[in-house]
């Protein structure tokens, strides 16, 4: 088994075997007349002005995409629904369609619950909602309403997802 120090010794000794030879082989191309200063500036690369509003147009359209994705990722928050009382049971509808719409349901603690699942996106992922908490597991039918009925007894915040824990929402008790 090799160790470290040969692996690191290894790979230096190459990259300067290679920059050797490639320096070698670049002097021996260039010829002499070549390493005067008139045609040594034609050889390089050339500055290209662009007009200051065109700068500042690509700078503005920069700051704004990455305020856009400190929005997103950050500061956004996921919508959310309060249930509504229907003959004693809390009662949310959630669209599922390339995630939980909406992502966070608020409950009351103590009553009963029933959360009303309508999938539409086709995806594998989504055939399945899991509450870990409840141990519920329950496969959800394309394009029908799956409820899904149970009773949290103790405020906090409970997780659901997909089968694949990829898409993710919370009932929040209070």
């Amino acid at each position: 088994m090799l160790n470290r120090k040969t692996i690191i010794g290894s790979i230096a000794s190459l990259g300067l075997l290679f920059g050797v030879a490639t320096n070698r082989a670049v002097a021996q191309q260039m010829p002499h007349e070549t390493h005067n200063s008139a045609t040594s500036q034609t050889s390089e690369f050339q500055r290209i002005e662009q007009p200051l509003w065109v700068k500042a147009a690509v700078t503005a359209s920069g700051l704004g995409l990455i305020g856009l994705e400190i929005w997103w990722f950050l500061l956004s928050k996921p919508k959310s629904r309060n249930a509504e009382a229907h003959d004693g049971i809390q009662e949310v509808t959630i669209t599922v369609d390339g995630g939980y719409e909406p992502s966070r349901v608020v409950v009351d603690a103590g009553k009963p619950v029933r959360l009303n699942f309508l999938r539409r996106d086709k995806s594998s992922c989504l055939e399945q909602v899991v509450f870990p908490d409840f141990h519920i597991a329950q496969d959800l039918d394309l394009n029908q309403v799956t409820p899904i009925e149970f009773t949290p007894q103790k405020p906090g915040q409970y997780t659901f997802a997909c089968g694949m824990n990829m898409f993710r929402g919370v009932v929040e008790v209070r």
